[in-house]
């Protein structure tokens, strides 16, 4: 991207580019009295500098990827994001090293994916074959290539890496919320996120950064337009486009909620102590719950109780596109495909009782 740097006599702009092998290159477009005139430079120059750099014919898939990965991903995502991203490139760089995108054919990337696959679990075999697919989208786009040799692979993934959670029964969950309840206190509100959590299935992240302007108690919604990094404590952007979303929730929750506008925070769950309780503490609060109620759970976290929420609309017979929205998943593909095991359950559910309905024609 263009940028301008400002000095004593004005301006100066500056454009960006990749070349073929991917690496970013800086290039001055002179001095301007006025900041515009460098912005503008700066984007004429990088239009240019694009145009002659546009032969990608000979690029490495390691290179190309670099530099999609720059141009079209790099600025808009978080740093887990970043750094996910830049582990798949790292087994890319393994497997292809300087092997031509031209060359690569269907067969090999087969290859490539049985040779993730191998060590790899099934969510981290899928997440790299998507960025790879939307990457080659591009490189069809740019006319490097005519094929999209990511077509029709059959993911591969070790079974045994998969960490098995054990969610929550409907009253399991009844009982879970009760004892919530029970015991809030508004000094520590790590209960009431819990609350929060299983009323909404909100991410942790969204209900970290939760404050008083995005409940409309008038209205019994909730708005969801940011999230909190935990570690820069600070607000960072929805994880996506569509994670921004406005929900409605029961009143039981926001009857509980307002208790805490006596701590006189913007934000909603900044406890006693003038903190957000981190995962380590959510996590620990919810297993000591847990444990006190008799409910034993294997590797049950905060996360798991946005599972818990699709479950029991699910059962309750909500539409999965209905419950999709609500998520703020991008698709109903997504939502199909992470709780494909809670939908399948219900189907076979439902597969009994049609048959016994049309027994009684």
């Amino acid at each position: 991207m263009s940028y301008t740097k400002k000095v004593s006599k004005g301006y100066y702009g500056y454009a960006t580019y990749y070349d073929k092998h991917g690496k970013r290159h800086v290039k001055s477009a002179g001095l301007f009295k006025l900041k515009r005139q460098a912005q503008q430079a700066g984007n004429d120059l990088e239009k240019e500098l694009d145009q002659r750099n546009m032969d990608l014919q000979d690029i490495t898939l390691v290179a190309y990827y670099e530099r999609w990965f720059k141009l079209y991903k790099q600025s808009n995502i978080t740093d887990v994001t970043k750094n996910r991203y830049k582990v798949i490139g790292k087994a890319i760089h393994d497997y292809f090293d300087d092997t031509k995108l031209v060359n690569i054919r269907r067969s090999d990337y087969q290859g490539f994916i049985n040779w993730y696959g191998a060590n790899h679990a099934r969510d981290s075999v899928t997440k790299l074959n998507g960025a790879l697919r939307s990457c080659v989208g591009y490189a069809i786009d740019d006319d490097i290539i005519t094929k999209d040799f990511t077509h029709n692979v059959q993911l591969v993934y070790d079974r045994s890496k998969k960490v098995n959670v054990e969610y929550l029964t409907s009253a399991e969950l009844a009982r879970l919320k009760d004892a919530v309840i029970q015991n809030l206190n508004p000094l520590s509100t790590s209960r009431y996120m819990i609350l929060t959590a299983i009323y909404t299935g909100m991410r942790k992240a969204e209900v970290q950064a939760l404050t008083w302007k995005d409940i409309d108690f008038l209205h019994s919604t909730i708005t969801i337009n940011k999230s909190w990094d935990e570690t820069k404590k600070a607000f960072k952007p929805a994880k996506t486009s569509t994670s921004n979303r406005t929900i409605k929730v029961n009143r039981e929750l926001l009857k509980h909620l307002s208790d805490l506008k006596a701590n006189g925070s913007t934000m909603v769950f900044m406890n006693g102590l003038g903190t957000i309780p981190t995962s380590n503490a959510l996590n620990k609060c919810l297993h000591r719950i847990m444990n006190h109620v008799g409910i034993k759970k294997q590797n049950f976290t905060f996360y798991s109780l946005r599972h818990v929420h699709v479950a029991y609309l699910i059962g309750q017979g909500v539409d999965v596109y209905a419950i999709s929205k609500r998520l703020g998943h991008s698709n109903i593909t997504t939502t199909l495909r992470v709780y494909s095991y809670l939908i399948d359950e219900y189907k076979a559910k439902n597969d009994t009782l049609i048959i016994s309905k049309l027994a009684d024609l």
